[in-house]
C-alpha cells in the first residue's frame, strides 16, 4: 500500500505507487467508516461479478460495494446512499452518477473536497481504478 497526500497535511492508504519522497503519512481505515447498512451490501473482491464497483480498504481486507444505475450521493449525512462516519467527510460531499456510458463523481459543494487520483475535481469521469479521496477516506472506483 500507498499513500495520497490530502488538503490541510493529511493523509490515507490508498491502492496507488508511492509518494516520491518516500515520507510516511497516516494510514486510514475506510471500512470502518461504513454503516452497517453499507457494510452488509459490500462484499469481498473474489465473490464480486462483473460490473461497477467502489473498493473501501480496510486494514488486511478490501470490500466491494455495488454501484446500480443512476445517482449515489456520498457523505456523512444520514440521507446519503454511501454513509460515510468520518468527521472530515461533509454531510453532503459528493455525487456519483453511473449509467451505460460511464461514471462520473461531482463535489457536492464539500469542505475538505473532491480529489481524484491526487486532483481537486468539481467533477470528473471515473475511469477503472480511479481513486477518488473525500475528507480522508479514499476509495477507488473499479469496473470488474
Amino acid at each position: 500500500m500507498s499513500t495520497v497526500r490530502l488538503a490541510a497535511g493529511m493523509a490515507t492508504r490508498t491502492p496507488t505507487r508511492p509518494t516520491s519522497t518516500g515520507e510516511r503519512t497516516e494510514s486510514f481505515d475506510g471500512i470502518g467508516c461504513l454503516d452497517e447498512r453499507m457494510r452488509a451490501q459490500a462484499m469481498p473482491a473474489r465473490k464480486a461479478q462483473v460490473g461497477p464497483y467502489i473498493e473501501v480498504q480496510g486494514p488486511g481486507e478490501e470490500l466491494l460495494i455495488p454501484l446500480a444505475s443512476g445517482v449515489t450521493h456520498i457523505g456523512r449525512g444520514l440521507a446519503a446512499d454511501l454513509h460515510l462516519d468520518e468527521a472530515s467527510v461533509s454531510r453532503r460531499h459528493a455525487i456519483l452518477v453511473h449509467s451505460r456510458s460511464g461514471s462520473r463523481i461531482l463535489d457536492d459543494r464539500s469542505s475538505n473536497g473532491t480529489f481524484v487520483n491526487g486532483h481537486r475535481v468539481r467533477q470528473a469521469n471515473l475511469h477503472n481504478g480511479d481513486v477518488f479521496v473525500l475528507g480522508r477516506v479514499a476509495l477507488r472506483y473499479l469496473e470488474l
